[in-house]
C-alpha cells in the first residue's frame, strides 16, 4: 500500500489505472481507524480492481475548535490496520492540498441536511458536502463506501451525487457495533472506562423505542420513555432524538412507511450517534409485551 500526500502524485497514478481499464472504490475517513471503516474498506475492494482509503481530519465539517483538536490523529497504526485489507493507496493530503489559499467555495445541500445533525452542528454538512467533492473528483472514483451509522451524512452524499451528476456511485454499508452493542465510532475512543460501560444502553433503548413504534405505539411517549431510560443511565443531555422517514429524512409522528429513529446524546463530554430502522405498521408482526411500552 502507497501513502500519497499530494493531488498530483494521486492523479497521475489513478491515470494510469485508467488506461490499464481498472474500476476505482475510495473510502473517506477522518482516520481512527475502526472495524467499521475496515468493513468498508473490505467491500471497496471486493467491488473494485483498485482502492483509495483518504485520511483527512476536515476543519469544515467541526463546529468547536476544541473537538477539532481532540479529534485523534493515528495515521502510523490506521496504515497498520489496513495492511492486511489490500488497498492500493492511503491518500493523506494536508490542509493546503485541500484548501489552498484563495479557496473560497462551499458546497451546500438543503432538505436531507436539515435537522438532526444539520441542526445542532450548523454548516457541518457543508464541510461534509464540499470535502467529499473534492476527493471524489481528486480519486476519480467510480463508487465510495459509507457507513450507515452516520445516515444523514450518508443521505447528504447520495443527493450530492446525483444533483451534481458525479459519476460516483455512493455505496452504504450496515453499522458495525462492538460485541455489547455500541455503534463503532472514533468518539468512543474518549470515553472514559465508567461512562463507557453505560454508551450501550443507547442501542438498547433505540431497538426498545423502534420495536414499540413499530407495532402502533405512540411515538411521542415511547420517544419520552426513551429519552428517560436514558437519562437515568448516566447520559448528560440528548440532542435529538427522533423518528424520521426513510431516506427523505422527514419528520414522523407513526410508523406510517418506512422509517428510522436518530440519537444523538453526550456522555463523558462525548457527543455519540446512532439510528435504526423502524419498520412500517403493515410489515410488521403483532406485538408482544416490552418495557417501553405505552400504558
Amino acid at each position: 500500500m502507497k501513502i500519497i500526500r499530494t493531488k498530483a502524485e494521486l492523479r497521475a497514478l489513478t491515470q494510469s489505472w485508467r488506461r490499464a481499464g481498472d474500476s476505482i472504490g475510495v473510502v473517506p475517513t477522518m482516520g481512527a481507524l475502526h472495524a467499521g471503516h475496515l468493513s468498508l474498506v473490505d467491500r471497496a475492494c471486493d467491488e473494485n480492481d483498485r482502492v483509495i482509503v483518504t485520511l483527512f481530519v476536515n476543519p469544515r465539517q467541526f463546529n468547536s475548535p476544541e473537538d477539532l483538536a481532540k479529534y485523534p490523529r493515528t495515521e502510523d497504526s490506521d496504515a497498520e490496520k489496513l495492511t492486511p485489507y489490500g488497498a492500493d493507496v492511503l491518500y493523506v493530503p494536508d490542509g493546503p492540498q485541500m484548501y489552498p489559499d484563495g479557496f473560497a467555495t462551499t458546497i451546500s445541500v438543503t432538505g436531507v441536511s436539515a435537522g438532526l445533525c444539520g441542526g445542532a452542528r450548523p454548516g457541518h454538512f457543508d464541510g461534509v458536502a464540499t470535502v467529499v467533492t473534492k476527493l471524489f473528483l481528486q480519486c476519480d472514483a467510480d463508487r465510495a463506501y459509507f457507513g450507515e451509522k452516520d445516515y444523514q451524512q450518508l443521505q447528504v452524499v447520495i443527493r450530492l451525487a446525483e444533483d451534481l451528476d458525479l459519476k460516483t456511485k455512493i455505496v452504504g454499508c450496515p453499522t458495525v457495533r462492538e460485541d455489547d452493542g455500541l455503534a463503532m465510532s472514533s468518539r468512543n475512543l474518549r470515553l472514559g472506562p465508567g461512562p463507557r460501560e453505560i454508551a450501550p444502553v443507547i442501542a438498547q433503548v433505540l431497538d426498545d423505542a423502534a420495536r414499540v413504534i413499530s407495532r402502533g405505539g405512540q411515538v411521542a411517549q415511547a420517544l419520552d420513555n426513551a429519552r428517560a431510560a436514558l437519562l437515568t443511565a448516566g447520559f448528560d443531555t440528548i440532542d435529538y432524538l427522533e423518528l424520521r422517514s426513510d431516506p427523505d429524512l422527514k419528520l414522523m409522528n407513526r410508523a406510517d412507511r418506512p422509517g428510522r429513529l436518530f440519537l444523538a446524546a453526550w456522555l463523558d463530554g462525548v457527543r455519540l450517534i446512532d439510528n435504526v430502522p423502524v419498520a412500517g405498521l403493515a410489515s410488521v408482526p403483532a406485538p408482544e409485551d416490552h418495557p417501553l411500552e405505552p400504558a
